[in-house]
This record gives C-alpha cells, sequence and structure tokens, in this order.
C-alpha cells in the first residue's frame, strides 16, 4: 500500500512517510475511501516535537503486524495539529468530555462521515498500567464496527449532539471594568506559589500571558502585589532547569514546581512570549536579569529557530541521540559531574558545579543534572564563569542536536515579530528589528495572497495548503502593529488592516460579537471550532481582540474598537472565575480601561537624534497597550500624524487618551511621566 504523506509540508507528517501504515493526510479523498470501502477511519493527531507521539510511532506504527491490520481494517488519517488546529480542537473537545483528559497523541476513531465514537491518547503495545495495548483496541473497534454497527452509530450521534450542544454563554458583550480586573488579580493571588513563583502545583507552565496582564495592572493602578507576583515569577523561572543557562531560551514547562526539571522541548511560542514579558518586566523595573534573559531568549530564537527564508521554525525536540544510538529526553541539555570535568578540568569543573547546582546524585536521570542558577551567599567571579559559561556551550555544540521542525507557522511568527521589534528598540539592538523585518517579509511574500488571506505554514518557502485561523489573523496583526510602532513603517500599519478586516468578516458573528476560530467559509468540521482561553499561546478570540484594539487606537476606526469590546465580554464573564487561563484576555481589557493611549511622535526626520530620544521613550512607556506612531511632521505615514507640528521647529510627543489629548511636549521626561501615570 502506498504512503500518501511523502508530498506534505509538515515536518510531523514527513516523519511517517516511511511508515508500513497506509496513511492519508485530512482531506476528504481519504473519507470518501473510508464510504467507499465501508471502514472506519483511525484519526492520529500529534506533532514533531511530542516525546508520546515518538513513543507510539516506533512501537506501533513502525510495526509491520500492527500496519498490516490498520492497513486491512482502517483507513489511516494523520494530522500534524500545528498545521490543523481547527482539526484537532474539534476532536480534542471530544476527547476531554468523553474521558476527562486529553493530550497527544490524539487517538480517534471516527465514521467515514468524520463522526467521533471512541477516543484516547497514546496505547502501549502491550497492556500496562491498567490501559489495553493498542491492537487490543483495535480488535474492539473493528469488532463493534463489524457486529455492531448500529450502537456505534447511535454512540457518534450523541457526541456530535453533545458537542453542538456546548455552545459557548459567554455573559455577554460589555467589556469587562475595574472590579472583574481586581477579582481577577485576586484569583491569581489564592493560586500563586510563593515559595516558587508560577501558579499552581506540578507540572508548571510559564505563565506568560498572566505576567503580562500583571505588568499592565501594576502600570494602570500601581498594584504592588501585582509586580511583585511578575517579578518573582520571572526570577524563579529565569534562574531554574526550565531555562537553558548556556544557549538561552525556555523549555516547555516544568515537570516539578520548582522549575527545575523541564519537558526539554522549545516552542517557538513559548520564547517569542517569554521574550516580549522579559523585556516589558525590564521595561517595568531596571532589572539586569530581566534584560539578560530577554535578550538571550531573542538570541536563541535567531540563532537556533531562523530559517534560510527568515521566517521561525516550530520547535527543537525534546529527544535527541545520547552519543550511544538512543534517542533520549533531555540528552542535548544535561551533565554529570564526569562530565563538567571532561569540559573544563578539575578546579573550574568545581565552580561550574556549585554555580550551576550539578550534583553528584543529579537533579535529572542516571546521575546528571540539569544546569540552574541556585539562589546562593556565594559571589562568583564574572569573568571566570563567562569563560566555564562559553566552554560549556562548545562542548555541548559537539553534541548530536534534538531535530528541529522547520515549518513556519503564521501565528507564532507573529508573536516572534513583537517580541523581537520590541526587544530590538528596547536595547539598541536594530540586528533583532531586522530580523523581525525579515520575518514579517515572509509572511507578505509567503503567507498572505492577494485578497490578504493568510495560510497557516510554510516549509521552505513553499506555502502549505491549509487556511490560517484566528490566532493567526490576530497574532499575525499584533506583530505587524508592534513592527509598526518601532520601525515608523505605516505599511506595516496597513497589513494588519487588511487581516483585521478579514477577522470582522469571516470570524465575527455579528448578532453576538463571539468569535469563531475558523473562518466562516472554512472547511467544515463536525461543530465550527470556539475557543476563548488562553493556553500555551493567546486564543485567537484573546489575539484578535488586542489586534483589533490597537488598530482602532492607531486609525480611529470605531467598527474595530467596537468589535474588541464586544469581544471582551467573554473576559468578563472567565476572568473572575478562571483568571490562569485567560492571560492575555486580561491584558487586552487592561488596554482598554488605559485608553489605549495613543502616541504620535514628529520630527524633521527618522534619523534626527532628538526624534529618536523620544520615539524610545514612547516605547519605553507602560501605559497598557500604547500604540506609537513616529515621522516626519505632516507625513501621512500614520493616520495619527495627522495636524501635528513640530514645536518651535523642535521634535514633540503628542499623547491622547479616551478622545482627550495633552499639550505636546518637545521633553522626554515629561513623556515618560505620561505614559507612566
Amino acid at each position: 500500500m502506498p504512503n500518501r504523506l511523502a508530498h506534505e509540508t509538515s515536518p510531523y507528517l514527513l516523519q511517517h512517510a516511511d511508515n508500513p501504515v497506509d496513511w492519508w493526510p485530512w482531506s476528504e479523498e481519504a473519507f470518501e475511501e473510508a464510504r467507499r470501502s465501508d471502514r472506519p477511519v483511525l484519526l492520529s493527531v500529534g506533532y514533531s516535537s511530542c516525546h508520546w507521539c515518538h513513543v507510539m510511532a516506533h512501537e506501533s506504527f513502525e510495526d509491520e503486524a500492527t500496519a498490516d491490520f490498520l492497513n486491512a481494517h482502517f483507513v489511516n488519517v494523520k494530522v500534524d495539529r500545528e498545521e490543523r488546529p481547527d482539526v484537532d480542537a474539534v476532536y480534542m473537545e471530544a476527547v476531554q468530555a468523553a474521558t476527562g483528559r486529553g493530550g497527544w497523541p490524539m487517538t480517534v476513531f471516527l465514521t467515514p462521515e468524520a463522526e467521533p465514537f471512541y477516543f484516547g491518547t497514546y496505547f502501549p503495545p502491550a497492556p500496562r498500567h491498567g490501559m489495553p495495548s493498542f491492537r487490543q483496541v483495535l480488535e474492539g473497534v473493528r469488532s463493534a464496527w463489524t457486529d455492531r454497527r448500529d450502537e456505534v452509530a447511535e454512540v457518534a450521534g450523541k457526541i456530535v449532539r453533545d458537542l453542538a450542544g456546548r455552545e459557548i454563554s459567554y455573559g455577554g458583550t460589555e467589556a469587562p471594568g475595574e472590579q472583574e480586573l481586581a477579582q481577577a488579580l485576586l484569583g491569581l493571588t489564592r493560586e500563586y506559589d510563593p515559595q516558587r513563583g508560577g501558579f499552581g502545583g506540578a507540572p508548571k507552565f510559564p505563565p506568560s500571558m498572566v505576567i503580562e496582564f500583571l505588568l499592565r495592572h501594576h502600570a494602570r493602578t500601581g498594584a504592588e502585589g501585582a509586580l511583585q507576583m511578575a517579578q518573582d515569577t520571572g526570577e524563579r523561572m529565569a534562574r531554574g532547569g526550565i531555562y537553558d543557562q548556556l544557549g538561552g531560551g525556555f523549555a516547555r514547562y516544568s515537570v516539578d514546581r520548582d522549575w527545575v526539571v523541564p519537558h526539554f522541548e522549545k516552542m517557538l511560542y513559548d520564547n517569542a512570549l517569554l521574550c516580549r514579558v522579559y523585556a516589558h518586566l525590564w521595561r517595568a523595573t531596571g532589572s539586569d536579569l530581566a534584560r539578560r534573559v530577554a535578550l538571550e531568549t531573542a538570541d536563541f530564537m535567531v540563532r537556533e529557530l531562523r530559517t534560510e527564508q527568515d521566517g521561525f521554525a516550530s520547535a527543537l525536540d525534546a529527544d535527541s541521540d545520547d552519543g550511544t544510538g538512543r534517542h533520549v529526553e533531555g540528552a542535548y541539555y544535561v551533565w554529570t559531574p564526569g562530565q563538567l570535568r571532561e569540559a573544563l578540568g578539575d578546579d573550574d569543573a568545581e565552580l561550574a558545579a556549585r554555580y550551576f547546582g550539578v550534583t553528584e546524585e543529579g537533579t535529572f536521570e542516571e546521575g546528571a543534572s540539569v544546569l540552574q542558577l541556585p539562589q546562593r551567599d556565594e559571589v562568583f567571579e564574572a569573568g571566570r564563569i563567562a569563560s566555564v559559561r562559553q566552554r560549556l556551550l562548545e562542548r555541548r555544540a559537539s553534541r548530536p542536536a534534538p531535530g528541529r521542525d522547520d515549518k513556519v507557522v503564521a501565528a507564532w511568527n507573529g508573536l516572534a515579530i513583537a517580541a523581537l521589534a520590541e526587544t530590538g528598540a528596547y536595547f539598541d539592538r536594530p540586528d533583532l528589528v531586522e530580523a523581525a523585518v525579515g520575518a514579517a517579509d515572509l509572511l507578505v511574500r509567503v503567507h498572505l495572497d492577494e485578497q490578504a488571506r493568510l495560510t497557516r505554514t510554510s516549509k521552505d518557502g513553499r506555502a502549505g495548503a491549509n487556511a490560517g485561523v484566528l490566532e493567526d489573523y490576530g497574532d499575525v496583526a499584533e506583530g505587524f502593529l508592534a513592527l509598526a510602532s518601532v520601525t515608523g513603517e505605516g505599511v506595516w500599519l496597513d497589513f494588519a488592516g487588511f487581516l483585521l478586516d478579514h477577522v470582522l468578516a469571516r470570524f465575527v458573528d455579528e448578532e453576538s460579537g463571539a468569535l469563531y476560530d475558523t473562518a466562516a467559509d472554512a472547511e467544515r468540521l463536525i461543530r465550527r471550532p470556539q475557543d476563548p482561553t488562553d493556553n500555551a499561546v493567546p486564543s485567537g478570540w484573546s489575539a484578535a481582540a488586542g489586534a483589533l484594539l490597537g488598530y482602532a487606537a492607531h486609525t480611529g476606526s470605531e467598527p474595530h474598537r467596537r468589535a474588541a469590546e464586544r469581544a471582551l465580554g467573554v473576559v468578563k464573564a472567565l476572568g473572575p472565575r478562571v483568571p490562569r487561563f485567560i492571560g492575555w484576555g486580561l491584558a487586552v481589557a487592561e488596554a482598554l480601561l488605559d485608553g489605549p493611549r495613543e502616541v504620535a511622535v514628529v520630527g524633521p526626520s527618522l534619523s534626527d537624534e532628538a526624534t529618536k530620544t523620544l520615539h524610545r521613550t514612547a516605547l519605553l512607556g507602560t501605559a497598557p497597550g500604547a500604540v506609537v506612531a513616529v515621522g516626519a511632521a505632516e507625513s501621512d505615514e500614520f493616520p495619527l500624524l495627522a495636524d501635528r507640528p513640530l514645536q518651535q521647529g523642535e521634535p514633540a510627543a503628542y499623547v491622547c487618551r479616551n478622545f482627550t489629548c495633552d499639550a505636546p511636549t518637545t521633553d522626554p521626561e515629561r513623556l515618560r511621566e505620561a505614559l507612566s501615570s
């Protein structure tokens, strides 16, 4: 049987192109084949850096006997959840509703009409821990399909009806006010871990969007508790094993409460969000640690994730060769005392072990330790530590590197553009701003068609086949808006507007103001997905609300602002109840309550030093969600520059908020005060 994945753009699908399983990509043809041959569909969903996806692939999908059974009795469909978040979301909702839990790999059995009737995640090759073997599951499903078809149809129909009945009731179209945001802060305080930073227990995920809300809430209200939670969490993560102490960048999450042992995959979206958050943490506090982490994370993204086409790859794998031919999680990153001695010699190895918390018994597996920066009274010589770090980095580079998922996801590149543009502007690193521009150029060149519709992914400069979803439109628009503020190039505001016009026309429910994850003209699934909660990334709903609000502040567009306000009704409903899971929505609500402020900086030219000083001061203002336009006086580059003359021939800044403007100022200190009060 031919395997049909060889011509796909997804690295995850290509990992399965040589399986003996007769895989189909998600397509109408696959379901036609299921109808023609009267077989159920096995839907297997995962992603390229998923550890247990690799395990199940090796145990089951590479096994000839299992493949023969699958090929004889099922039509087998493989989906990369990062390429098709809509397909993943619809069936994950069914899995979670039926089993109370979800995750990847996701294994779902469907009728030829794509209706689900049996679910699971990872299935082992032999029964263990109360789980049936994969073969037992397959035989049970085949038996039910053959002998109890009416029962299967009844179950599938009930599941689809239940999903259809799960429409979001989200509390109307009124945006949250002071009371709801104060309640959200109180809820976060209750879930906060004061000993270790972060929220909740293990596993602990980096709460980047919640920190963004805490910083904005502090900026708007002066609440010291909000700033303290943001600072302490930022420091604990930066000192923990979740942060790569040698190469910069963050792993996906920590398996323990103390941030010590990470799940080692490194995702573009985590690093983009955290890079931006640490830059904003520095902006609010001046913390040297926050500055270092923001820059090291930006450098990690550019060094290790940038593709030849100037986009950013999706992820680095958790597993790599440990030097013996075994693929082991974390092998690239962990150290034993013996490995330190080999790399550094006895004296420096002892110093490195103390500095990075490497112990004889180890903090990970088989006596190895994840590098951390434990809090110590001891003072270390900076030059010697820098030398140790450099030599360890060079030694690590000789190890087999983790695999890289080279596909470019539009939404995540939007997040990276925003992070790199702002980090470059704050720390005078034009190379980072250039990297942001390069990625934005790629999105325009490869991902946008003539109608400014987005394609979700590309690889090697070739656009994938899948339409962009709401998070792509929201996050790319957010990236373009940040780039416009930093570069003074109005074309990025124009592109953001094209994307947001699609949001208004194709993703918004006219009656309720609710947002859908897929466009009105997208492929019809068993349900139109709609999830307002922020998890690993901002939901499409929150991302779109934020970009709509920013665009409205730049342009004065009432339809965009009204759509943002109506969309934030969900934050009013969920913010006080589950603040950890709507962090970006809360951050956008802070911007709305603050205005957001509109800043126009005019000067004789963008290269004029006094103009550059005012522009940088504007970018460093902590007012939540403030938008910045910079250009020559009387320029038509941005709407905010209209009718903004120089003041006595000097560059000037204009700050407006809620239809009221301050007197223009030529003094950077006055501007700083206007954007921090």
